[in-house]
C-alpha cells in the first residue's frame, strides 16, 4: 500500500459521515438505515440542523478509494476455486462464502494463500481429535462430575491433630460393644425399682373415687331434704287410717 493510498484512507476515515433516517430514536421499530424524508412538513427535509445531515456531494470519499477494503485491497467474494482465475493478488484481497463447506473450503483457503491472495476471513483447520469432540454432545452428568471432583479438590486436607482424634473415637466405640460392659450394664437394670412407677398409678384411682361421692353428696343433699319432707305425711297418714278404723269399730259396737 502506498503512502497515498494510506492518506487517502485516512481522509475517508475523517469524513466519515453517517446518515439516518427521520424519527429513528423516537420508535424502536425504525432502524438508523437511511430513508429520504418526503413529509411537507419534515423538519430534516428542510435541513433544520439539528435533525441531522443529508446526503450530497460533499461528504463522499476520494475515488481512487472508495469502496477500498481498510487493508488497500479491494474484496472479492469467491465460492470455488475456477473463481481465483483473473484475479490480481498485488490489489484483489479474498473473502470465502458463508455457504462453503468445511473441507472444500479448506482446500480453497490453502490454494488461496498459496497463490499469495489475502484471505480476510481465514480459519485455522481443525484436527481430528478438536472434530470428534465437536461432534460429540456434552452429557449433563460429565459436566456435573468434573465439578465434583474440582470441589473435592478445593476442599483442605484434614490436619494432624483431627487426624489423631479419629481413631480415638473408634476404640471407644468398639470398647462399649464388648460382653464386659454389657453385664455391667445388666445389673443396673434390675436394681431400679419397678413399683414406685406402679403405685401411683393406683393411689390415683383410690382419690378419685374419694372425691367423686363428695361431689354427689353435696349436689343430692337437696333432693334428700324433699324426699324426707314427703315421707313423713304418709307416716302419719297410717295411723290416721288405724284411728279411722277403730272409731268406725266403736261406733258398730
Amino acid at each position: 500500500m502506498t503512502t497515498e493510498i494510506k492518506r487517502l484512507i485516512r481522509v475517508r476515515v475523517e469524513k466519515g459521515a453517517t446518515f439516518k433516517r427521520d424519527g429513528y430514536g423516537k420508535k424502536k421499530q425504525l432502524s438508523d438505515s437511511w430513508r429520504k424524508p418526503r413529509g411537507q412538513h419534515n423538519k430534516q427535509r428542510e435541513q433544520k440542523k439539528a435533525k441531522g445531515a443529508l446526503p450530497k456531494p460533499g461528504f463522499g470519499s476520494p475515488i481512487a478509494v472508495r469502496g477500498m477494503h481498510p487493508s488497500g485491497f479491494f474484496e472479492v467474494l469467491i465460492s470455488s476455486v475456477k473463481e481465483l482465475e483473473g484475479i490480481d493478488p498485488k490489489t484483489h484481497a479474498i473473502r470465502i462464502g458463508a455457504t462453503v463447506g468445511e473441507r472444500t473450503r479448506g482446500g480453497l483457503q490453502e490454494k488461496a494463500l498459496a497463490a499469495g491472495f489475502k484471505v480476510l476471513n481465514a480459519r485455522t483447520a481443525k484436527t481430528g481429535s478438536e472434530q470428534e469432540k465437536a461432534k460429540k454432545p456434552v452429557k449433563v452428568a460429565d459436566i456435573k462430575k468434573s465439578e465434583e471432583k474440582k470441589k473435592e479438590e478445593k476442599k483442605p486436607a484434614p490436619s494432624k491433630a483431627k487426624a489423631a482424634e479419629a481413631p480415638v473415637k473408634k476404640d471407644t466405640k468398639k470398647a462399649k460393644k464388648t460382653p464386659e460392659a454389657e453385664e455391667k450394664k445388666a445389673p443396673v437394670k434390675e436394681k431400679k425399682p419397678v413399683k414406685t412407677k406402679a403405685e401411683p398409678a393406683e393411689k390415683t384411682p383410690e382419690k378419685t373415687k374419694a372425691a367423686a361421692p363428695a361431689k354427689t353428696t353435696t349436689k343430692t343433699a337437696k333432693p334428700k331434704t324433699d324426699a324426707s319432707a314427703e315421707a313423713k305425711p304418709k307416716a302419719a297418714a297410717k295411723p290416721k287410717a288405724k284411728k279411722k278404723t277403730e272409731s268406725e269399730v266403736k261406733k258398730n259396737e
